[in-house]
C-alpha cells in the first residue's frame, strides 16, 4: 500500500529552508498527472517570496507561505481563478507598510484570490483601547484587515496523501505574536483531491496567551473574469441582506448582479445573514451571465457566521473584481463588532477551527446543480432585503 509522502520545505526552528522543490506522480511511483513545485521569486516587489504551486491534473493554484499562506491565483481547465489587481505581485511583506495612508497599506500588497484577514482584527482602520504592558488602558491603531496576510510562515510542509482519491496538501504555520501583544498560531492546511474541481482550506487558530483573547478571521475571496462580467450574479440563500451605507443603497435594486468594467465606479458593500442546513453548512456562488461558469464557496455558518459581498466593478486597469467574504464577523471597525457581540472569545490555549472550500464549475449542469442546492436552502425562509443601512450591521446607521 502506498505510504504518505511528506517533504519539509521550511522550518525556522531547525534552520531548514529549501529554495526549489519539485515532485510529481512519476517521482512518487504512482499514477496520475499531478505535481507540486516550489520556487523562490527574485526581483522587484516579489523578491524573496516563496511560491508553492499545486496542480492536481485539472485544477492548479499557488500558495504563498511568505504572505500568510494565502492563495495567489489558480486555473481550472484553462479558466483563470483570481483577478487582475493594479498591484503587480505577489508582494513581499517587507515592501508593505500597513500604516500607510492612515492604515490602508494592506492594499499595496493586495492581489490574491484568497487572502486571510485577521487575526487580532479585520475590517476598516480604527483606534481601539487595550491594556498596555502596565495594565493601563491605551489607544492603539488597528490597520485595514489586520496583520496575518503579511506574516511569513515559519514552517511549511507539502504532502501526497494516498487513498482511493489521493490528496495533495500544503501545510504552513504562521505566528501573529509580539511581547505584550495578542498571540496567535495559525496552522493552515490547503488540500485538493487529485483530478478534482476543488480545494479546501482548514485553519486552526490557537490563542497562545495565558489570558483570554478576541479573535477575528475573514477570508477575502476575490474573483474577476471569466466568472465576473456584465450580467454575472452572486447566488446565495439569505435570511437578510442589508446595504453597508448610502452608496450601497444606490445599487440595491441590482445588489446581486454585476456591471461590466465601469470607469469611476465606487465600491458597494452588502451584509448577508445566510441560510444554512441543520449542520450549519451553506454555499454561495458567483456565476457568469451564461450560467455555464461558476465559483462556489462552501463553509459552515457555525464557524463563519458572517458573509459580506464587495462589489468593485471598476475599469479593468483599476481592479475589476468582486469579493465573497465568509468571516467570523463583519469587516467593520473592531470596537463596533465588539459592541455587537460578534468577536470570537478565545480562552487561554484554546483553538478555533474554520474550513472553506472553493469549487469550480465549467458546465451548465454543474452551475445548475449548485443553484438548485442554494434554492433548497432559500426555501427555508423568505429573503428580506433591507432598504437602508441597519444598526445591527453598520456603524452610524
Amino acid at each position: 500500500m502506498q505510504e504518505t509522502s511528506k517533504w519539509l520545505l521550511t522550518d525556522t526552528q531547525a534552520r531548514i529552508w529549501v529554495d526549489t522543490f519539485s515532485t510529481d506522480a512519476a517521482a512518487c511511483g504512482v499514477a496520475g498527472e499531478w505535481s507540486i513545485r516550489k520556487q523562490t521569486l527574485r526581483g522587484g516587489l516579489s523578491d524573496g517570496v516563496d511560491l508553492v504551486e499545486v496542480d492536481n491534473g485539472v485544477l492548479s493554484f499557488s500558495v504563498l507561505p511568505t504572505r500568510g499562506m494565502g492563495i495567489w491565483r489558480g486555473a481550472y481547465r484553462g479558466l483563470p481563478i483570481g483577478w487582475d489587481s493594479p498591484v503587480r505581485g505577489p508582494v513581499h511583506p517587507k515592501f508593505v507598510d500597513l500604516q500607510d495612508r492612515g492604515g490602508l497599506g494592506f492594499l499595496t500588497g493586495f492581489d490574491e484570490a484568497i487572502v486571510r484577514c485577521g487575526l487580532d482584527s479585520t475590517g476598516s482602520p480604527c483606534t481601539d483601547v487595550v491594556p498596555n504592558n502596565m495594565g493601563v488602558p491605551t489607544e492603539v491603531s488597528l490597520t485595514l484587515h489586520g496583520r496575518i496576510a503579511n506574516i511569513p510562515a515559519t514552517r511549511v510542509e507539502v504532502a501526497y496523501l494516498p487513498g482511493k482519491v489521493p490528496v495533495l496538501q500544503v501545510t504552513g504555520t504562521v505566528y501573529e505574536t509580539g511581547l505584550f501583544y495578542p498571540g496567535y498560531r495559525l496552522v493552515a492546511k490547503v488540500s485538493t483531491p487529485v483530478g478534482s474541481n476543488r480545494l479546501t482550506i482548514v485553519d486552526q487558530i490557537t490563542n497562545l496567551r495565558s489570558v483570554p483573547a478576541e479573535m477575528e478571521l475573514l477570508y477575502h475571496c476575490n474573483f474577476g473574469p471569466p466568472f465576473l462580467e456584465a450580467g454575472a450574479r452572486l447566488v446565495t440563500a439569505a435570511r437578510e441582506v442589508a446595504p453597508r451605507d448610502a452608496r450601497a443603497v444606490e445599487g440595491l435594486a441590482a445588489y446581486d448582479t454585476y456591471l461590466g468594467p465601469t470607469a469611476g465606479y465606487v465600491e458597494q458593500v452588502y451584509w448577508y445573514d445566510l441560510l444554512a442546513d441543520p449542520t450549519g453548512s451553506t454555499v454561495v456562488m458567483l456565476r457568469n451571465a451564461a450560467k455555464d461558469r461558476g465559483l462556489a464557496l462552501r463553509f459552515n455558518k457555525k464557524q463563519l457566521p458572517a458573509f459580506t459581498q464587495w462589489k468593485n466593478t471598476a475599469a479593468a486597469s483599476d481592479g475589476y473584481v468582486t469579493g465573497m467574504e465568509p468571516a467570523t464577523d463583519y469587516p467593520n471597525a473592531k470596537p463596533f463588532e465588539r459592541s455587537r457581540g460578534r468577536l470570537v472569545q478565545m480562552a487561554p490555549g484554546s483553538t478555533y477551527t474554520a474550513e472553506l472550500t472553493l469549487e469550480v464549475h465549467d458546465t451548465e449542469t454543474g452551475v445548475r446543480g449548485v443553484e438548485q442546492e442554494i434554492a433548497r436552502l432559500q426555501a427555508q425562509a423568505v429573503r428580506v432585503v433591507q432598504p437602508r443601512p441597519m444598526s445591527a450591521y453598520s456603524p452610524g446607521a
